[in-house]
């Protein structure tokens, strides 16, 4: 016969985030949003971009919007070093690049230790919730929150003025040509 196992306890899923600096403040992304961290790369100033949108990035044929996370979080801007990184990641409806000081590293997070925003500062936009580490606080960020409604319809106006080709989730969409095949 067949043995069941059965948990006598209810044991919550643990988080993991991707954690990165600005400054000396430690900041949090959720782990399953983020796609990768990479250096600094050349960034392509556009026109008429939103102010928090420092230009383009082109990714292996992904262009996507990057943006000035010193600027959204509150931190004195400055120019961009060899040191800094870009964490790609999705919002609720595109692929972004987060310049950030440094990427710290990936952690996983218990339920216990995590403290949703509206228990530390009912209203905090871009916060989803915080953690408490060593080092000190780390702020969780909520990407669906990152950018406006006005800042999204921006980055898909210049970006679609600036290729003359739809650009959806950071992918360049298909278009038509005089045969009617679609070209990817």
């Amino acid at each position: 016969m067949e043995a069941l196992l059965v948990r006598t306890e209810t044991e919550a899923p643990r988080r993991s985030v991707v954690v990165f600096s600005l400054d000396e403040q430690c900041y949090a992304l959720p782990l399953d949003r983020v796609k990768r961290s990479i250096r600094a790369v050349a960034i392509t100033p556009l026109p008429e971009l939103p102010p928090i949108v420092l230009g383009i990035m082109d990714l292996g044929g992904s262009v996507m919007p990057v943006i000035d996370v010193r600027k959204r979080f509150g931190h004195p801007s400055r120019e961009i070093r060899l040191s800094d990184h870009l964490i790609v990641a999705t919002t609720g409806r595109r692929t972004v690049a987060l310049l950030v000081d440094q990427t710290k590293g990936v952690i996983e997070i218990s339920p216990e230790s995590y403290a949703p925003a509206e228990k530390i500062l009912p209203g905090m936009e871009l916060v989803d919730g915080a953690i408490s580490l060593a080092d000190g606080l780390v702020l969780i960020h909520d990407l669906n929150r990152l950018l406006s409604l006005d800042e999204e319809t921006a980055i898909e106006n210049v970006l679609k003025d600036a290729s003359g080709i739809p650009v959806l989730a950071g992918k360049v969409a298909p278009t038509k040509l005089k045969t009617g095949h679609s070209q990817s």
